[in-house]
């Protein structure tokens, strides 16, 4: 076979000589243990050949279809933001020695990576209140997940209990990983938006590895993390908050308030919402469970000249040890997406982190009092919240009907409740951003008054 020209497909000639050094005399010889009952004999409903031109034509098409919130201002959130990236993230990534580079196995050629992923962890550490912080997670429900396990690993107990405002698709993966582990999960109802803190107490007990809780949790609404924190720590259990880190630049640091684990992820940071990911979990541990952390951590330390380095420390993953002594499987991390938070964070400094906050809440507050004022909507909760609330629409009234209608309008409307939780049909989940300009939220407003 010609290798002149490596990367353009093979010729009939180079079909013909490799299929005589195998042995055969047609491509079907190589799929005859195939049965032919399963075989599909039909033609696929796609186009035909396109050339090059004709298919970037095809394809842009296509991608005009997608309504981005580039150009429809998007009120849905649910754990997905649309926030504003600084363009100097795209910068920063697009660089080949960020974007090419793999794990940092041989730390002499890779300072460059592991210095961006502990500048990650210490500043994950300080928004959180936390002693130290991993390299990243895959997600944020991943994270969550882990920190149940690593629970379960400190107390030696089995029971979890987790409230119904965490994110329901973050339940779904936490009960998928009890499963295999043997967790008994118990889920705490919600009173008034936030975890009902009578049942929390009813169910805590000696058995209790955990009681998790988000804060702000999936309705939006802040949870009282100082009347439950005593409740697990009477027990001798461990309190895992899961957070939104942009909120931390208001709100006190769940570590301050006595928190044992503290996860959440960090797409508010500077990372696209990219039509559902990829994004990038953050995981980060009071000191006595360093060591039981799951993923890696980047160390500082200094060569034999004396120099500052990084090397990766505390590797308990099985690829490292012994498979029954591994803390967890997680393989990779997030070490790009964990660079754009870094990139956000110094970019924002300590002034602006907090501005972005304050302009999410106040954001927030403007369009529910407004929302709230027209006939027929009303707040269900009184609880406080961040940048996201719940509306009741006017009764009998399917929120998919109304996304469809928004959407025909140029907006993207909020996530339908009632998909996650039977007792709230009719309720959307809001969520309005920095990003949202006060002409959008009067607009939307105004919008949702007319189809009332």
């Amino acid at each position: 076979m010609s290798f002149k020209h490596r990367y353009i497909p093979m010729t009939e000639q180079d079909r013909a000589v490799m299929m005589k050094t195998i042995g055969i005399t047609s491509i079907e010889e190589l799929f005859r243990d195939i049965p032919e009952s399963v075989r599909y004999r039909g033609t696929l409903p796609m186009s035909s050949a396109m050339d090059e031109p004709t298919l970037l034509a095809h394809m842009k098409e296509l991608a005009g279809r997608n309504a981005d919130s580039e150009r429809y201002p998007s009120f849905l959130g649910a754990g997905l933001y649309d926030h504003h990236v600084p363009a100097v993230i795209n910068h920063i990534l697009s660089r080949s020695e960020f974007y090419t580079a793999y794990t940092p196995y041989q730390p002499e050629i890779s300072q460059g990576e592991l210095q961006a992923i502990f500048e990650f962890q210490s500043y994950i550490c300080e928004l959180t209140g936390m002693a130290v912080a991993n390299a990243s997670m895959y997600d944020g429900a991943t994270a969550l997940a882990e920190a149940a396990v690593l629970s379960s690993g400190a107390t030696k107990r089995k029971q979890i209990a987790v409230s119904r405002t965490v994110h329901p698709e973050a339940r779904d993966i936490l009960r998928t990983t009890a499963r295999g582990l043997g967790l008994d999960i118990i889920e705490i109802d919600y009173a008034d938006g936030v975890t009902d803190l009578g049942k929390l107490e009813a169910c805590v007990g000696e058995q209790t590895a955990a009681v998790i809780v988000q804060s702000p949790n999936f309705f939006g609404c802040l949870e009282d993390l100082t009347a439950i924190e005593p409740l697990i720590h009477a027990h001798k259990g461990l309190l895992v908050v899961s957070t939104n880190p942009l909120s931390l630049g208001l709100l006190e640091a769940p570590g301050h308030i006595g928190a044992d684990i503290v996860v959440g992820d960090a797409q508010p940071l500077g990372i696209s919402s990219s039509f559902g990911g990829p994004t990038c979990g953050f995981f980060a541990v009071a000191e006595p469970l360093m060591r039981r952390m799951p993923g890696r951590i980047v160390g500082q330390t200094v060569d034999r000249d004396g120099k500052r380095g990084f090397v990766l420390t505390l590797q308990a993953r099985e690829q490292h040890i012994r498979r029954e002594k591994a803390t967890s499987n997680i393989c990779s991390n997030q070490a790009l997406l964990a660079l754009c938070a870094s990139v956000y964070l110094s970019v924002m400094g300590k002034a602006g982190l907090p501005e972005a906050a304050l302009l999410n809440w106040q954001k927030a507050r403007y369009t529910s009092r407004i929302l709230s004022a027209l006939s027929g909507f009303k707040l269900p909760f009184g609880a406080p919240f961040f940048n996201e609330f719940v509306l009741a629409l006017p009764e009998g009234t399917a929120v998919s009907e109304w996304n469809k209608k928004l959407l025909e309008a140029g907006f993207i409307g909020g996530y339908d409740l009632g998909s996650a939780y039977p007792g709230l049909q009719g309720h959307m989940l809001v969520a309005v951003t920095e990003k949202r300009t006060k002409q959008e939220i009067d607009r939307f407003v105004e919008r949702l008054g007319e189809l009332a």
